[in-house]
């Protein structure tokens, strides 16, 4: 796979996931904040790496993937800094998964939580609404605090 291929594979899953947020919410001008690329298995996952590693480096070596500062790539929601590369798990069969940045998360959480399709995810140093819904390819996350404010990345910025 090359850098292009990965681009575009990264931008159709944003797209996908602006449409399921749109579709479930009221926050449509809610730009991306990182988005993640699920692996259908090891030969793709490995396929994967080499590209992102030319695009950004890696800042976060986690369990479940590498997550990597990238350049920016343009998409439907915005510039796209964050991108992981998920390692292959029964648990995600979907493409991928974008998470968005919404500007008053407590009325979100209030808002949205109740409703079908949306789930509390509990972290020690975040939380973050996990959105499905079964006729869509990926899932939308909306996280507080978002991505780049837990990795104290300048917004919009690259971390140098």
């Amino acid at each position: 796979m090359n850098t292009e291929s990965l681009k575009t594979i990264v931008q159709e899953i944003v797209k996908q996931a602006r449409e399921l947020k749109d579709k479930h919410t009221t926050e449509k001008d809610a730009a991306v904040n990182y988005a993640a690329i699920f692996s259908q298995n090891d030969r793709e996952y490995q396929g994967l790496l080499e590209p992102a590693g030319q695009i950004g480096k890696i800042i976060q070596d986690t369990p479940t993937g590498p997550l990597f500062e990238i350049g920016g790539i343009d998409t439907v929601a915005g510039q796209l800094r964050l991108l992981k590369i998920r390692k292959p798990e029964t648990t995600r069969p979907e493409r991928g998964n974008a998470d968005f940045t919404v500007v008053v998360y407590p009325i979100f959480k209030k808002t949205y939580l109740p409703k079908v399709g949306f789930k509390l995810i509990e972290r020690k140093e975040y939380e973050m609404i996990e959105l499905i819904d079964p006729s869509f390819n990926v899932r939308a996350y909306f996280s507080h605090p978002p991505l780049d404010q837990q990795l104290g990345l300048k917004q919009g910025l690259p971390n140098s």
